[in-house]
């Protein structure tokens, strides 16, 4: 296999295993039942049971957190391993270099999300959202700037799509503005969009291995 295509499979894995993580893990609640709108994707994780969050009280509880954690920190290894072999396709320039810092930077997020859990490392853990929240959108936004990158040259209408929906969910989360599908579910529209980016970026790569020698 060449880099661009062992870059690709790193993303398709990680879209893989964080939202398989997130179902499996989720399924494992009982008391209370897991909810997609009320929780947060850091509630899977938390390795007490009880009341968190004073601000938005509510009750976690969960059983398999151990699996949860270890599949944010592979899915962190999985974006730097798809970024750092990917280097060649993603560009050369200023807005590539940014882009790839950037990922790196959210992808650094998703580890240090595993490696502290919220309610063993509050700040820790917080920072790791800062990562994740700023750093993964901002860096689809700059790559619907990189002109001289054929690869991002081909998102940019999606990095741009994909961006402005990151960081408008970010907003709308931060804000505790659910729009009727749950604070919970907004915080998915903060996260969720760097997946679909990762994974277009490598279905693009694999068919562009099919028509040419890649790096």
């Amino acid at each position: 296999m060449t880099r661009d295509r062992i870059a690709a499979a790193c993303w398709l894995l990680a879209t893989t295993v964080f939202l398989t993580a997130n179902v499996v893990v989720g399924l494992a609640w009982w008391h209370p039942r897991f909810s997609w709108a009320e929780h947060n994707v850091s509630d899977l994780g938390n390795v007490g049971c009880g009341v968190w969050d004073t601000t938005r009280p509510r009750l976690v509880c969960s059983p398999w957190h151990p699996a949860m954690n270890a599949a944010l920190v592979a899915v962190g290894v999985l974006l730097a391993l798809g970024i750092l072999l990917a280097r060649t396709a993603l560009g050369s320039g200023r807005a590539a270099g940014a882009t790839r810092w950037l990922t790196l930077a959210a992808a650094v997020g998703y580890v240090l999300a595993g490696a502290r859990p919220a309610d063993v490392d509050e700040n820790g853990h917080l920072l790791a959202a800062l990562l994740i929240f700023l750093c993964g959108n901002a860096g689809m936004l700059v790559a619907a700037t990189a002109t001289r990158a054929p690869l991002l040259r081909e998102l940019w209408t999606v990095s741009l799509l994909l961006g402005v929906a990151g960081t408008v969910g970010v907003a709308l989360f931060w804000a505790r503005v659910d729009v009727g599908i749950g604070v919970g579910g907004m915080e998915r529209v903060a996260v969720l969009p760097l997946f679909g980016w990762v994974t277009l970026a490598g279905l693009r790569l694999l068919r562009a291995g099919r028509r040419r020698p890649l790096s």
